[in-house]
């Protein structure tokens, strides 16, 4: 199974959702990320769109939930799958700890993304993602 197959309902939706958050359409891309969630069928599914759901949320504390859901979905399912989300949900969870104020769990998570990290590639996602891990654990660097 390829997990980034585009004729795969849910990452369709999920590509969908984020050419409407480029235009702005917030509402609409939270609608489709939304129909992404319901209609998955696998914990793969489930973790992918639970991720872009975590994007669109009005609070902290639900922008949280869905990345801590992402996460939970991604610990049950094939791991071959999962190793090449497990940074950025790592990432995430722990903006979303920082956001709300732990900066300890922030950094376990940071590290845990840094230390997931070894999966992604030298292209631009990649080099995005290395670089946000990199801030993040800047960020939090007084915490040890």
């Amino acid at each position: 199974m390829d997990p980034m197959d585009p004729t795969n309902t849910v990452n369709a939706l999920c590509v969908q959702g984020m050419e409407d958050e480029g235009r702005g359409e917030m509402d609409l891309a939270r609608s489709r990320y939304q129909e992404a969630w319901n209609r998955h069928q696998t914990p793969f599914e489930a973790a992918v769109a639970a991720h872009y759901l975590a994007r669109v949320q009005e609070t902290a504390e639900a922008t949280l939930e869905w990345n801590r859901q992402a996460l939970d979905e991604a610990m049950v399912c094939d791991p071959d799958l999962a190793k090449g989300l497990l940074p950025s949900l790592y990432l995430n969870l722990g903006k979303s700890h920082e956001n709300l104020g732990d900066s300890t769990l922030a950094r376990k998570h940071y590290l845990l993304a840094e230390e997931s990290s070894s999966v992604l590639g030298d292209d631009p996602y990649g080099r995005m993602l290395r670089g946000g891990i990199a801030a993040a654990l800047e960020r939090t660097a007084a915490i040890e």
